[in-house]
């Protein structure tokens, strides 16, 4: 009720939060991850996986987990996490693996060691007081990752809401800000974090007193812990069972390097050579045309080469030029490498042959594409 946007609850005007509380949370996380550039990230009580659905989008996740003691809502959110057709066509590029776990946050697994971020979103008041105590010694002291962001809320805003004890019939507690905060400081202080209080849900004017709606906490590990990386008592610790996971395609995967690397050196070389056509066509056209000055080449003419003799190696700025040998039009692989969006995806010309040998004729050295001057139908014509 709270997170909702509802005109009118038993007769009372309720606030209005705009964007929506829950929102406003995913978006706190959303700029922090923005900000830190996480690599691996996990979402303790992951509900219905809509944090992790935002911070699927982000390029520097690598490991993105999700855990939640109700099985049930896992499997049926879970293709909300699945990859897409445009994962496929244009696939990330660093690899990440999405995983979602059935378990507590309250029960150790090794598989959650060395993370960068872990978030738990209105999560500890879910908590009776056993798992309360065993809260801070499973995420801070074992699973101690560089930084934990926890949000729950500030009861201390309650009064305003219309006939509100606790939020949520699950709650088992609601802190006002000192408790939070007393609680907060301790946990840091014992497991050598700093922490740092912020908060969400702005009262109405003349309320300011309560506070945030929402209150978090953003336990950062202390730089002389963070440098020791945590190994397992047990390194074979795996409670959690595994209820979905997928890796994303990436550019690291070499089928979806070479896919990238071919759609765009291939448009190259058939524009190169439909350019040195009409360059023929042109008064006083020879064996091989001028560029037009929209192609984004150098405006040097094509040249004719004897039969393996090539350009030598030069700078990106002037790299070996398309050349005919006898009814084949050749690009040096140089000229390919030297592509904007190709120079990326490969390391030097060793790796883009080796990424496109198989896919296209190379000339018998290996240092060029060849096509012909003319396809079939071209000739029949």
């Amino acid at each position: 009720m709270v997170d909702g946007n509802f005109e009118e609850v038993l007769g009372k005007e309720v606030i209005k939060f705009n964007p929506p509380l829950y929102r406003q949370r995913y978006q706190y996380i959303k700029d922090l991850v923005e900000l830190h550039k996480p690599k691996k990230v996990a979402d303790l009580g992951c509900g219905d996986t809509s944090l992790l659905w935002i911070l699927k989008f982000h390029k520097c996740i690598e490991l993105l987990v999700g855990v939640d003691t109700d099985e049930d809502k896992l499997r049926w959110k879970e293709y909300k996490l699945s990859p897409v057709s445009g994962d496929y066509i244009k696939p990330r590029e660093l690899t990440m693996t999405v995983t979602l776990y059935h378990g507590s946050a309250v029960e150790r697994d090794s598989r959650l060691l060395g993370f960068d971020l872990i978030t738990c979103i209105e999560l500890i008041e879910h908590l009776d007081s056993k798992d309360l105590a065993k809260f801070p010694e499973v995420v801070f002291g074992f699973f101690s990752p560089a930084m934990i962001v926890i949000s729950t809320p500030n009861s201390e805003f309650n009064p305003l809401f219309p006939v509100v004890n606790l939020r949520d019939s699950d709650h088992k507690f609601e802190w006002n800000r000192l408790q939070f905060q007393t609680w907060a400081l301790d946990v840091a202080r014992l497991y050598s974090y700093s922490v740092e209080f912020s908060g969400l849900g702005k009262p109405p004017a003349g309320a300011e007193s309560v506070g945030y709606c929402t209150q978090i906490g953003i336990f950062r590990k202390n730089r002389a812990e963070a440098a020791e990386p945590r190994v397992p008592e047990q390194p074979s610790e795996h409670v959690y069972k595994v209820v979905y996971t997928v890796t994303y395609p990436s550019l690291q995967q070499r089928k979806y390097r070479q896919c990238a690397v071919l759609s765009e050196v291939i448009p190259e070389v058939y524009a190169m050579r439909r350019e040195h056509l009409r360059g023929r066509q042109q008064p006083g056209g020879a064996c091989c045309g001028d560029l037009p000055e929209d192609t984004g080449y150098s405006q040097a003419p094509f040249e004719c080469y004897e039969p393996g003799l090539l350009v030598e190696k030069g700078s990106p700025e002037k790299t070996p030029k398309p050349f005919c040998v006898g009814n084949k039009f050749c690009v040096p692989l140089e000229r390919l490498l030297a592509l904007p969006r190709v120079k990326p995806l490969c390391v030097n010309v060793e790796t883009l042959r080796a990424l496109i040998a198989d896919r296209v004729t190379l000339s018998s050295d290996g240092s060029a594409v060849e096509v012909a001057v003319h396809d079939e139908d071209e000739d029949e014509d």
